[in-house]
């Protein structure tokens, strides 16, 4: 089972900067075919499919945890491209063409279909498809399957990040490059435990050190890349089996933490009349209250 909270992993910048093909560009970490919602659901398949829990429970315990990091990575990246969609288009009467600014964006989906959200799609449109999902039932193969899998997806976080400024899309990537990184250290050292293969000293994948972005620097300072978490208050306790030792890159001692990261509110989304968005007036909205104030018992 899932537990949620009403928050997302960090603060993401609140800055009044539209940028439609930023935000098509960040599709590709959404639902590419290395993007969060291709690693979430190959942690989760594998998780559900995984043979001979109890024998290898400290490989178990590992791709159970992560997948449930995987679950927030696919809501932050989705808040990221809300971000810069924000502001995109402005409210007029439909005789102005209130939509006329976003005719050429690179994703026009967004705005036909999406309300100016993210969407299940890469960064060309193409929708993402089980056909990224590999659960091979194979312990080793699937962990290497895994290792590959992080790898390409932080080859990708890296040229999103060079694609664009965009100070949402930069925080979000950056804080990704570091919790991603985890996940490949993590899956290097199951590896290792799985066939005595030392698969730590390819790590990074790219050549190219996570201190060499800015939006890194500060949450490698705190440590963030030598954190692995349970995601469970009393499950998946057999993971220091495997996440122990030191960081492959600058030595620093790895810790497991029993639980959850502490998050930030999701931040309220502004109504987007032009599309539509939520579609209720503001008279609606006080009927709306009386209406739950009534089934509540609610009075004043």
């Amino acid at each position: 089972m899932f537990k949620r909270m009403d928050e997302i992993a960090i603060e993401i910048p609140d800055v009044h900067k539209p940028d439609p093909n930023a935000a098509a560009a960040i599709q590709e970490l959404l639902g590419g075919k290395f993007g969060e919602m291709s690693t979430l659901n190959n942690y989760l398949y594998q998780s559900f499919n995984f043979r001979s829990k109890e024998k290898l429970k400290p490989f178990y315990d590992l791709v159970m945890s992560i997948t449930a990091e995987e679950l927030g990575h696919v809501e932050l990246v989705s808040h990221a491209i809300n971000k810069c969609l924000r502001g995109s288009t402005e409210t007029k009467e439909p005789d102005a063409t209130p939509l006329g600014s976003v005719k050429d964006a690179r994703f026009s989906y967004h705005f036909l279909a999406g309300g100016q959200g993210a969407m299940p799609f890469d960064s060309m449109g193409n929708p993402w498809t089980g056909a990224n999902v590999f659960n091979s039932g194979n312990l080793v193969e699937d962990l290497l399957h895994n290792f590959f899998l992080e790898c390409g997806a932080r080859t990708h976080k890296m040229k999103v990040y060079e694609t664009t400024d965009h100070p949402a899309a930069r925080e979000v990537v950056g804080f990704l490059l570091v919790r991603g990184g985890v996940h490949v250290v993590a899956y290097a050292k199951a590896l290792e435990i799985a066939t005595g293969v030392n698969v730590t000293k390819l790590v990074p994948i790219p050549s190219l050190n996570n201190k060499a972005f800015n939006e890194t620097r500060k949450y490698e300072d705190k440590g963030v890349h030598t954190k692995l978490y349970t995601w469970s208050d009393s499950d998946f306790t057999t993971i220091g089996q495997i996440w122990k030792g030191t960081h492959p890159e600058d030595n620093q001692p790895l810790e497991v933490i029993q639980g959850a990261p502490k998050g930030v509110p999701i931040p309220e989304a502004p109504a987007v009349d032009e599309e539509f968005a939520p579609g209720i007036s503001a008279e609606e909205f006080q009927e709306i209250a009386k209406r739950l104030k009534l089934a509540g018992n609610i009075t004043g």
